[in-house]
Protein backbone atom coordinates (compact mmCIF):
# COMPACT_ATOMS: atom_id res chain seq x y z
CA UNK A 1 0.00 0.00 0.00
CA UNK A 2 1.30 3.46 -0.83
CA UNK A 3 1.07 6.62 1.24
CA UNK A 4 0.79 10.31 0.47
CA UNK A 5 1.98 13.14 2.65
CA UNK A 6 -0.59 15.94 3.03
CA UNK A 7 0.27 18.82 5.37
CA UNK A 8 2.93 16.74 7.08
CA UNK A 9 0.70 13.67 7.70
CA UNK A 10 0.81 10.28 5.96
CA UNK A 11 -2.43 8.99 4.44
CA UNK A 12 -3.04 5.73 2.56
CA UNK A 13 -3.41 6.35 -1.18
CA UNK A 14 -7.04 7.08 -2.02
CA UNK A 15 -7.90 7.85 1.60
CA UNK A 16 -6.61 11.37 2.17
CA UNK A 17 -8.71 14.37 3.09
CA UNK A 18 -9.54 17.29 0.86
CA UNK A 19 -7.34 19.98 2.41
CA UNK A 20 -6.36 23.23 0.79
CA UNK A 21 -4.11 25.95 2.18
CA UNK A 22 -7.06 28.27 2.73
CA UNK A 23 -9.25 25.73 4.50
CA UNK A 24 -8.32 26.17 8.18
CA UNK A 25 -11.41 24.34 9.46
CA UNK A 26 -10.44 21.04 7.79
CA UNK A 27 -6.85 21.45 8.99
CA UNK A 28 -8.03 21.86 12.59
CA UNK A 29 -10.24 18.78 12.27
CA UNK A 30 -7.26 16.77 11.06
CA UNK A 31 -5.10 17.92 13.96
CA UNK A 32 -7.80 17.16 16.54
CA UNK A 33 -8.84 13.81 15.08
CA UNK A 34 -5.39 12.26 15.40
CA UNK A 35 -4.75 13.08 19.03
CA UNK A 36 -2.87 10.40 20.93
CA UNK A 37 -5.72 9.86 23.39
CA UNK A 38 -8.20 9.22 20.57
CA UNK A 39 -5.89 6.69 18.97
CA UNK A 40 -5.28 4.99 22.32
CA UNK A 41 -9.01 4.82 23.09
CA UNK A 42 -9.73 3.27 19.69
CA UNK A 43 -6.99 0.68 20.23
CA UNK A 44 -8.39 -0.25 23.64
CA UNK A 45 -11.89 -0.58 22.20
CA UNK A 46 -10.62 -2.82 19.38
CA UNK A 47 -8.94 -5.06 21.94
CA UNK A 48 -12.17 -5.18 23.92
CA UNK A 49 -14.06 -6.41 20.86
CA UNK A 50 -16.72 -3.70 20.74
CA UNK A 51 -16.98 0.07 20.65
CA UNK A 52 -19.00 2.63 22.55
CA UNK A 53 -20.90 5.45 20.92
CA UNK A 54 -20.22 8.87 22.43
CA UNK A 55 -23.68 8.84 24.00
CA UNK A 56 -23.13 5.40 25.57
CA UNK A 57 -19.67 6.40 26.84
CA UNK A 58 -21.13 9.46 28.56
CA UNK A 59 -23.88 7.39 30.17
CA UNK A 60 -21.50 4.65 31.31
CA UNK A 61 -19.23 7.23 32.96
CA UNK A 62 -22.24 8.37 35.01
CA UNK A 63 -22.98 4.75 35.97
CA UNK A 64 -19.31 4.14 36.92
CA UNK A 65 -18.73 0.88 35.09
CA UNK A 66 -15.22 -0.50 35.57
CA UNK A 67 -13.04 -2.69 33.34
CA UNK A 68 -14.53 -5.93 34.74
CA UNK A 69 -18.00 -4.69 33.84
CA UNK A 70 -16.83 -3.88 30.32
CA UNK A 71 -15.38 -7.40 29.96
CA UNK A 72 -18.70 -8.91 31.10
CA UNK A 73 -20.51 -6.84 28.46
CA UNK A 74 -18.06 -8.21 25.88
CA UNK A 75 -19.19 -11.71 26.83
CA UNK A 76 -22.77 -10.57 26.19
CA UNK A 77 -21.76 -9.54 22.67
CA UNK A 78 -20.22 -12.97 22.06
CA UNK A 79 -23.36 -14.75 23.31
CA UNK A 80 -25.65 -12.64 21.10
CA UNK A 81 -23.37 -13.05 18.08
CA UNK A 82 -23.30 -16.84 18.54
CA UNK A 83 -27.12 -16.89 18.41
CA UNK A 84 -27.24 -14.76 15.25
CA UNK A 85 -28.59 -11.59 16.87
CA UNK A 86 -28.36 -8.29 15.01
CA UNK A 87 -29.67 -5.70 17.48
CA UNK A 88 -29.92 -6.56 21.14
CA UNK A 89 -30.68 -5.29 24.61
CA UNK A 90 -27.99 -6.47 27.02
CA UNK A 91 -29.23 -6.41 30.62
CA UNK A 92 -26.41 -5.97 33.13
CA UNK A 93 -26.62 -4.67 36.73
CA UNK A 94 -29.99 -2.92 36.34
CA UNK A 95 -28.75 -1.23 33.15
CA UNK A 96 -30.15 -1.87 29.69
CA UNK A 97 -27.46 -1.57 27.02
CA UNK A 98 -28.82 -1.12 23.51
CA UNK A 99 -26.31 -2.75 21.19
CA UNK A 100 -25.77 -3.31 17.50
CA UNK A 101 -24.26 -6.77 17.44
CA UNK A 102 -23.50 -6.51 13.71
CA UNK A 103 -21.47 -3.30 14.19
CA UNK A 104 -20.14 -4.37 17.61
CA UNK A 105 -21.27 -1.07 19.10
CA UNK A 106 -23.10 -0.10 22.25
CA UNK A 107 -25.50 2.60 21.13
CA UNK A 108 -26.78 3.75 24.53
CA UNK A 109 -27.16 2.71 28.15
CA UNK A 110 -30.33 3.22 30.16
CA UNK A 111 -30.58 2.77 33.92
CA UNK A 112 -33.62 1.04 35.38
CA UNK A 113 -35.07 4.29 36.74
CA UNK A 114 -34.81 6.02 33.35
CA UNK A 115 -36.14 3.03 31.43
CA UNK A 116 -39.70 3.29 32.77
CA UNK A 117 -42.25 3.88 30.02
CA UNK A 118 -39.60 3.63 27.28
CA UNK A 119 -39.95 1.44 24.21
CA UNK A 120 -37.00 -0.28 22.56
CA UNK A 121 -37.71 -0.95 18.89
CA UNK A 122 -35.90 -2.95 16.22
CA UNK A 123 -34.51 -5.35 18.83
CA UNK A 124 -34.31 -9.03 17.95
CA UNK A 125 -32.86 -10.39 21.19
CA UNK A 126 -32.23 -9.79 24.88
CA UNK A 127 -29.11 -10.96 26.69
CA UNK A 128 -29.35 -11.14 30.46
CA UNK A 129 -26.01 -11.20 32.25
Amino acid sequence: MGFRIVDGRAYPVGNFPNVSAGNAINQNKLKNSNRFKDILDKTIEKNRGYTLSKHAADRLKEINFNEQDMDAIGKGFKIAEAKGAKNSVIMYKDVALIASIENKTIITAVEKERAKENIFTNIDSVVIL
